[in-house]
Formats: C-alpha cells, structure tokens, sequence
C-alpha cells in the first residue's frame, strides 16, 4: 500500500487526548431537492443500460455540518447509488470554495438506492451527462446551507437490534453445484440469492451486523437538529421510477415522529447512510416465510425499522462539549487486470459488438475488461472522524458486514459508526478469502475490481485513522468466556480453537500450549456459531467458521492412545449429496488414504445418510441418531486405548462404543476434512478442544 498523502488530522481544542474539551459544539442541517430537471435519466443499479423517465419520490441530498471553534466538517448523505471519487473531489474543492470546510474535512457517501439517476458508470451503464454537473451543484448548495444553519448543539448516541430487517443474500454453493462465471470458468461457488434454493447451497458466506446505530444532535434547548442513522442492508428495490428507496422513507419518517410540528427556520434533517452491506439484503433465505404470505411492502419495512429506531432515540443521552477530529488517507491500489488471453477475449467479443450497447452479461464484462487494462490502478479515500465520544469511519463503496464489523469491533472507542459509499465508488470490496468463493461480488469489473488485498488494507487504514482521531489505541477483539468455554479451560486441553477469527491463516490456541492451528484456503469467517448463552457472558454473539473446501490443520503435541476431542459442528450438505456428507475429523498422515489413522464424519448416501460414522483405517462403524441438517451439536470423541466412543449432545450413552486398533503417536489432526481430502466438511464448525486424557461428557458441558 502507498500512501499518496500524509495523514491530515485536525484535533480539539485541549489537544489529540481531551475527550472531554469544553468545546463549543455548533451544527447545522439542510435538505437540497436534487431531482433531475430532465426525464429520462440513466440509472445504475442493472446489469445493461437502463433509464427512468417517471418520479416515484423526490432525490434528495443531505446534509450536517458541525463546528467546534477549532475543526469544521461536513458529513453529506446523497440519494445515489454510488458516486465516482473523481467526481467527489471535485465536488469538495467547489463546496470548499463556497463554505469554510477544508476538502478533506468533507465526507460525502450515497445511499444505495438502484433508481436513482446514474451519476458515474458502472457495468453497462454511463453516466448521465446531465446529470452529473447538476448533482455536483446541489450537494455544495446542501453544504452551504447546513453551515448557514449553524447554532450550539449537542450530540448523543443511540444503538438497537435490527436483526429482522437484514440477512444474507450471498450464500454458498454445494461443491458438486458450482457454477460458471461470465469467462466461461466453473468459479462460482458463492453467489447472491443462491439461498433461494436450499438444494443448491450449505450455508451463508459471512455474518450480518444487526445494529441499527443513531447520532442526534440537537440544540442546546432540546430542539432535534438531525439525527444520522446507519444501517447495514442493501436496498429495499421494487420502486417503479426514480425513487430515495427505504433510505429515503427512513429519513422523512424520522421526521414526522421527531419533529411533526417543525416550523423552525432551519428544519429537523432525518438522513439514512448505509452500513457495510455487499452481502447483504432484506429477504432472510435461512428462514423463508410461510407459503401463502405476502412479502413486505417498502413502507412496511421502513415502518418497522422506524419503530426500532425511535426506541433507541427515546434512551439516548447528550454531550454538550463535544469536540471534533478528523483524520483522511489516500492510498494507490491496483485493479485485478485481465492477463493476455482474457483481454483478447475481450477484445473480440467488441469488435463483434460494432458501435452498439452491450446486451448480455458478457458483453458487459468484456468491455470491463478493456477499462482495467486501461487504468491499471486507482486511488481510494478512507476517512475517519470524532465528534465527542463518536466515530465514523468509511468504506470506499460496497465492502461486507465482516468488514464493518472489524472495524466496529477494534475501534479505539465502542460508538462507532461505518459509512460506506463513502467517496468514492470502487465497488465491491470482499474480504480475501471470499475472493476464492467467487460469485458476482468479485468478478473483475468497475463493480468489483481492486486488489485481492484491499479490503485488509482499507481495515488497516480505518483503524489508524481511527487511533488517531480518538488519541487511544483500538481495541483487541477477544470473545467474551461464558461458562461453556470456562468448564473446557478448566479441564485442561492440550489445545483449544474457539475460531472466532475475523481472517485467517492462523486458528488461536486458547489452552496456553501454543498450539494454534492452520486454516486452509476455502473458509468464511465469523459466522454465527452455537450456543452464545453458552460460550460467551455478555450480549454478543457466538462466533464459528464454514468450511468450504479447506480444512483446519492442527497438532496437539502427543496424544498416543487416550485422549479426547470435543467439538461442535453444523452441517450444511444434503446427506443424499454424497457417499460420505463430510469428515468432520481426521487423525492421519496428510493427504494418506487414511489407513492407521481414524476419522469421525456424517454417513451419505452410501452407508448410513445422516448418522455419525467412525472409520478406524479399515472399517466403518456407525451411530443410531440421524442428524439434522443446519444444527448446531455437540460431539466427544473419547479413545481409551483399544475402545473408542462417541458421544452425541451431551448424552451420557454413546453413539459408537467399539473396539478396535492401537494407534500410534499419528501427530497431525485435521477439523473440516479427512486427510486425504476427500469429502470435505460443508459446514460450520467451533470450540474445538482436545486433550491428552479421557473427559467426561459432565465436564464439558457445564450449563
């Protein structure tokens, strides 16, 4: 990563570690109508060029400004799918010229809506010529308007579960059901909406962030000023003509239940930004709802996230000395360039074309091509600021939850805000290990096109900023120990992986022996795992990882003939999929066939459909109780000598009770897979423990 700028920070009025500064906080807010004039307009959002000629709701550009007599910003919300970085510079060099705001002082994002009018290009859609110097003009009027509207003012925070109101729409691919991307190539094991069809997939792809988050600034008198929502949740779509979507409905909602009876000078601003949401989407596919029932409306959805809303803004307390900082970076980073035979692909796929639009998805991609091979690289922004105890970072355009959740989870302070869209529009923007999972969101293109690397990168550069407009240093991300984790510590593991990992490679050894574990290319992280009321003391969330393809390659020092491996784990294979559904654990030599070692899996077709099965080298045993699929259980795998037992959830009667072989100081174990490789585990799994001994299954499962 290079830097193209130092970091420009400006900090409060007592310096970088007074928090608590007597500042005098002043805001403003403004409303600007930046509806097109002239009908039809392009609109991105689609595959092929596509544009609206019919209003369904106004375009609105929203805006706040804030001053602590030292530091000024402007934080801009633009009814926008996504806005162009070129684009936004500019903008801030014209609004800096109509207002004291610095340029880099200016954070300006859109909202996401699909039916709006397209102000940069992306896949087979332009940019709206007329459109764009229009919007540029609009968003400095909103800025100078906001710093018009300046008044003292304070500021608080407010955050509520809004979990009904995202979920997943990127969800895995069976192995034997990947499908081809726009190249030709079988790449396609994660996809948008693949969850549709509960036959095709084994799970979600990464966690949601379920927090609906609220700054309110209000006059010193009480009088609400505006209140900045966040949420992470794609868009709502379905609108029928240029519409603000749910983001819109959201903002003017929050007006009519905070300030009904506004005849202020300077009215109440209700602004919707968009959370970390590029695998993210309203419809939850793991919980399909009833035949016979209708899907929610738009006003019903906003509605019902309005409700959840106002219960937080009702809570929330205030600062009145709240000071500001601010922090900017800008950094090169490279787009993933197609090599010489994708580009003659390209190539001759245009000059079929002629001088007409493209019509399928290849053509698309093709012409997407030929733009990376011309540009090679880009430059990013990513920003941070503070107004008292609150920060905001941002997200150059469409990056997933985990990496709003990162952020939130290692910032320097707990109120943390992510804005993503945020300027610029530089796509989608996954983590490196769903790059391997393939699917729409990393195909190479304007909509998806940096660097493998860059989501770690722009994380790393958020949380600097971050440190520096908080003056403390973030936080290290370690999952709560509830009473589940603290009766396995007690017993003393050789070692033990709670996988609770935002990335990879390495698994975290909890035990003390230093026994951390590998992660083999093909997981997703941070996904749901069991039993939080378990595993963690606090209201946070259990975490687990999808094996896709990898495996967890570990070593516990020598575990000869009596020890013990708990676990929990959650399928995500149909049992009619495949002779063996997956190997949950192996001890063998890596890539052997397995022979001298043993190995604990899900019975398939071939032997035993949804029962736990051990194979000890040579032969295949099997349990009674048919394991349903997408649940969470919990296994312990016991070897004394020549017996071996598995229990099943607790029950103090095993599953498998058999003789067999001794085994020798086998030292390599794999979770996620058999040693071979063969028959890898579709699923999720967590809290791995082993030990040196025999543990009873009372143990382990301390409630």
């Amino acid at each position: 990563m290079r830097l193209l700028t130092t970091l420009l920070v400006s900090f409060a009025l007592h310096g970088l570690l007074s928090l608590e500064a007597n500042a005098q906080l002043q805001a403003g807010a403004a409303v600007v109508d930046a509806t097109p004039i002239q009908l039809p307009v392009f609109v991105n959002g689609g595959l092929t060029s596509r544009s609206l000629d019919i209003v369904k709701t106004k375009i609105n550009v929203r805006s706040i400004v804030l001053d602590d007599g030292e530091s000024r910003i402007g934080i801009v919300v633009v009814d926008s799918c996504m806005m162009s970085r070129p684009f936004l510079d500019e903008v801030k060099q014209l609004a800096s010229q109509r207002t004291a705001i610095r340029p880099d002082h200016l954070l300006i994002s859109a909202t996401h809506t699909h039916s709006a009018p397209a102000s940069m290009g992306c896949l087979g859609t332009d940019a709206d010529a007329t459109y764009v110097p229009y919007l540029r003009e609009k968003i400095a009027e909103a800025l100078a308007a906001a710093e018009a509207n300046l008044e003292p003012a304070r500021v608080g925070w407010g955050v509520a579960n809004a979990a009904p109101f995202t979920a997943l729409r990127r969800w895995i691919r069976r192995p034997d059901r990947i499908a081809d991307d726009p190249f030709g190539n079988p790449t396609v094991r994660a996809n948008m909406h693949a969850g549709r069809n509960w036959d095709d997939v084994t799970g979600e792809s990464g966690p949601e962030d379920p927090d609906l988050s609220l700054i309110s600034i209000q006059a010193k008198s009480g009088r609400p000023i505006a209140v900045l929502a966040n949420f992470s949740m794609h868009y709502f779509s379905g609108e029928r003509g240029l519409s603000a979507d749910y983001f819109g409905l959201f903002a003017d909602g929050l007006r009519s239940r905070i300030a009904p009876d506004d005849t202020a000078d300077a009215p109440f601003v209700g602004i919707m930004s968009h959370g970390c949401s590029g695998d993210i989407w309203r419809r939850d596919y793991a919980n399909p709802p009833a035949a016979g029932t209708e899907e929610p409306n738009i006003e019903g959805y906003a509605n019902g996230l309005l409700a959840v809303a106002m219960k937080a803004y009702e809570s929330i307390s205030y600062d009145e000395n709240a000071d500001l900082a601010m922090a900017e970076a800008r950094m090169e980073l490279k787009y993933r360039v197609p090599d010489k035979q994708r580009l003659e692909w390209a190539q001759k796929i245009i000059e079929g074309m002629g001088d007409r639009p493209p019509k399928s998805q290849q053509e698309v991609y093709a012409i997407e091509q030929v733009i990376l091979h011309e540009r090679q690289s880009t430059e990013i922004v990513v920003q941070a600021l503070r107004i008292g105890n609150i920060v905001i970072t941002t997200t150059p355009n469409e990056t997933y939850a985990l990496t709003g959740l990162k952020l939130k989870l290692q910032s320097p302070l707990p109120q943390t805000m992510v804005i993503e869209l945020a300027n610029g529009g530089d796509g989608y923007i996954p983590p490196p290990e769903q790059h391997l999972l393939g699917g729409y969101n990393t195909w190479s293109a304007r909509s998806a096109g940096l660097e493998v690397q860059a989501e770690p990168k722009i994380v790393a550069a958020g949380l600097r900023l971050l440190e520096s407009v908080a003056g403390k240093s973030r936080r290290a991300f370690e999952q709560s120990t509830g009473g589940g984790a603290a009766a396995i510590l007690a017993a003393k593991p050789k070692a033990y992986w709670r996988l609770d990992e935002f990335a990879g490679p390495h698994a975290s050894d909890l035990s003390g022996h230093d026994h951390n574990a590998v992660y083999e290319p093909g997981v997703a992280y941070f996904l749901a795992g069991p039993r939080t009321d378990l595993f963690c003391d606090t209201n946070e969330e259990n975490r687990a990882v999808h094996f896709a393809g990898g495996r967890l390659r570990a070593r516990a020092g020598k575990l000869g003939n009596q020890y013990s491996v708990s676990m929990w784990f959650w399928n995500g294979m149909p049992t009619d999929a495949r002779n063996v559904t997956g190997w949950l654990f192996s001890r063998g030599h890596d890539f052997s066939e397995g022979v001298g070692g043993e190995h604990v899996g899900i019975g398939g077709v071939e032997n035993h459909p949804g029962q736990l099965v051990f194979h000890d080298g040579e032969k295949l045993f099997a349990g009674q109780a048919v394991i349903e699929r997408w649940t969470w259980n919990q296994l312990l795998f016991i070897r004394d000598g020549t017996r071996v037992r598995i229990h099943l959830n607790g029950a103090a009667t095993p599953e498998i009770d058999i003789s067999t072989g001794e085994r020798g100081n086998v030292p390599q174990l794999f979770f996620g897979g058999h040693c071979s490789g063969d028959a890898s585990w579709e699923g999720r799994l967590d809290e791995i423990a082993v030990f040196d001994r025999m543990v009873s299954v009372a143990e382990l499962l301390a409630e």
